[in-house]
């Protein structure tokens, strides 16, 4: 590892806008190194990491942080910045239970202005803490840093709408672009256009032309042609400039010879305030590790590895996830029914469709980080007697609420919701959490929701639901399960209908989802039966009602938030049947969890098997047999 000498005087960004200029590109390559060594300890986000380290040295060094606010959008970028802001110390717990977030949190520090995992929220929170520093008489300068990708969300450009209006806003969007490279021969160019553009003398020199030309309007059109001209042909301003910001660059995002003074520049201006400025910089995703650099997908967010080695494949291949399992249904059904489309929002690898991105390139679109034009659009599709199949995380589904109800269920549009990392998903915590879309999708008409238990089940229902006439939620964790190997076939299972699994006596439990299997660990020792409902909506009230005459008390077990999800439906179910029956609901409280093991996440919250037989014993201890044996286990 590379001496950290710099890098060890500096607690907090006042340190580092100590430091000479000349001793910059030093401590970036021990901030690169950092970051490389920590997170192959622990897991967690690099090629996007590698690639901010010399934009997060000169954002602060040049701004007043954390006076200056900084605003990350999604905050996967964000390891540099923790470093250089006092949690350098605490990188060894990066994602872990108790440890720092992977993302900007407004409670862990100070210079995490803004809480951010989502994409494309930073320029609105950015706009709003300029506007309020105007209101509030405050000379303060907010900075949103974006990547590309999230510019491809329609939220990126109504923030954008409204800053350009405001021209007093002390604002900075810098646009960092890293899916494309600047050639070597207009580098310095480029680093001489950013800074000139930026100054002083290029903004003189607009105001002079105004002033000389205005009067002979003929002139005037043609000097502002030349200039509109000269710099269209080496930066795209144009669209920026029409939005009303000031357009400077692209520069070279791991020159800080560059990025330095084009900061400088830009800072005075927010000062005289004016207008919004914004400032594209070109960087490399995993810069400076060679291997991320050739493989920055494959690097973008890994587990525990060996730098000087690189991910290594497991020797025993593991079992199958549900994210390969769906990928594999989605090429399996499109072979057999040309209707299906596959639509992603710039989740491909995550959602597990690559191999369908490759086999039937003409029915698969990657829509961009846009999840409200994806629904709609898969709604447009399906007006015209297509299939399409959106595969979507179920915490991005929350962003298309309305499209869901508006453009789907109210048309009643046919499509398949494959609902990717729904329950708890770990190390990216609460903003990631698939938590609540039981809760969110069974109030809607026109909609359904199957859980599956396990990988074999999550194949036949996504066939189920790709047969139904209306909208279908498939909701399946992230990783594997319990490694029940799927059908060949695309057999599907009843509609709307579950099973008992074993048979038992005096207690109930009716588990929603993988959650099925420590459900029947516990019920071996608790004597209950154990039911699989399969569908949160609609609930299958015939074996309900069946299994509550049977049985004394009931309990419901879902891997999703307990108001409003499917222990509430069970309530709802009961009291429309004018059934009384003791009923328990297990599943996640009301509150955000926050990152760690799913393991040991599932077990705090008393839902591993243990939890579950602890819970129904202090709620039904007299109804719960010490060890009853099953009288009937179902495969």
């Amino acid at each position: 590892m590379a001496s950290t000498n710099l890098l060890d005087s500096i607690h907090d960004p006042a340190e580092l806008r100590r430091l000479p200029r000349t001793q910059l590109k030093g401590l970036a390559d021990e901030l690169r190194e950092c970051v490389l060594q920590n997170v192959a300890r622990t897991g967690g986000h690099l090629s996007s990491n590698l690639g901010t380290v010399e934009l997060t040295i000169a954002l602060h060094y040049v701004f007043n942080t954390p006076q200056d606010r900084l605003v990350w959008d999604v905050g996967h970028q964000t390891y540099p910045h923790k470093i250089l802001t006092g949690r350098r110390e605490r990188m060894p717990t990066l994602r872990q239970l108790g440890g720092i977030s992977g993302f900007p949190r407004r409670d862990e520090s100070e210079y995490d202005t803004f809480g951010t995992a989502h994409s494309s929220t930073s320029i609105s929170a950015a706009l709003g803490m300029a506007l309020a520093a105007r209101q509030k008489g405050e000379d303060r300068k907010a900075v949103a840093i974006i990547g590309d990708g999230a510019m491809t969300a329609g939220m990126a450009f109504e923030a954008l709408n409204n800053a350009g209006v405001e021209r007093d806003a002390r604002l900075l969007v810098v646009l960092n672009d890293n899916d494309m490279s600047i050639s070597p021969p207009v580098g310095a160019l480029n680093r001489y256009l950013a800074q000139l553009m930026s100054g002083g003398f290029y903004a003189a020199a607009k105001n002079v032309g105004r002033t000389v030309l205005g009067p002979v309007p003929p002139l005037f059109e043609l000097a502002k042609r030349i200039e509109q001209g000269a710099k269209g042909m080496v930066v795209p301003a144009t669209l920026f400039e029409k939005f009303g910001f000031n357009y400077i660059g692209p520069i070279d995002g791991h020159d800080l010879d560059s990025l330095i003074p084009t900061l400088e520049n830009i800072r005075d201006r927010m000062a005289k305030q004016e207008g919004p400025q914004f400032l594209h910089v070109v960087t490399k995703k995993g810069q400076g590790y060679k291997l991320a650099e050739a493989d920055p997908v494959a690097y973008h967010g890994p587990g525990k590895f060996d730098p000087a080695v690189g991910l290594v494949k497991p020797a025993t291949p593991p079992k199958p996830t549900f994210t390969q399992v769906f990928g594999q249904w989605l090429c399996d059904m499109a072979e057999q029914d040309q209707r299906l489309v596959g639509i992603t929002p710039a989740m491909r690898e995550g959602s597990g469709m690559v191999e369908f991105h490759k086999r039937f390139p003409d029915r698969y679109y990657d829509v961009g980080i846009a999840e409200q034009h994806a629904v709609t659009f898969a709604a447009g599709l399906a007006c015209e007697g297509l299939k399409p199949v959106v595969a979507i995380y179920s915490t991005f589904l929350q962003r298309a609420y309305d499209q869901l109800i508006h453009d789907v269920a109210i048309q009643k549009l046919p499509m398949v919701l494959a609902l990717d990392r729904a329950g708890l998903v770990g190390a990216d915590g609460a903003t990631h959490a698939g938590n609540y879309d039981i809760a969110y999708l069974r109030c809607i008409p026109n909609v359904s929701v199957a859980c599956p238990a396990d990988e074999r089940e999550c194949r036949q229902l996504l066939s189920t639901a790709f047969a139904q006439d209306h909208a279908v939620a498939v909701r399946y964790p992230r990783g594997a399960g319990v490694g029940a190997e799927p059908l060949q076939d695309l057999s599907a299972l009843p509609f709307g209908k579950g099973e008992v699994r074993r048979q038992g006596q005096r207690i109930a439990i009716l588990a929603f989802g993988p959650l099925l299997y420590p459900a029947l660990q516990a019920a071996e020792r608790l004597g209950a039966t154990v039911v699989n409902m399969r569908w949160a909506k609609p609930l299958d009230t015939e074996l309900l009602l069946q299994v509550a005459a049977g049985h004394e008390a009931l309990v419901t077990l879902e891997e999703g938030a307990v108001m409003g999800g499917a222990g509430s439906a069970v309530a709802e179910a009961l009291a429309a049947a004018g059934v009384v029956k003791p009923l328990l609901q297990l599943g996640l409280p009301d509150e955000f969890i926050e990152h760690g093991d799913p393991a040991r996440l599932l077990s705090l919250q008393g839902l591993d098997a243990a939890g579950i037989e602890a819970s129904v014993r202090q709620r039904f201890g007299e109804l719960a047999s010490a060890a009853s044996p099953a009288l009937k286990i179902v495969a």
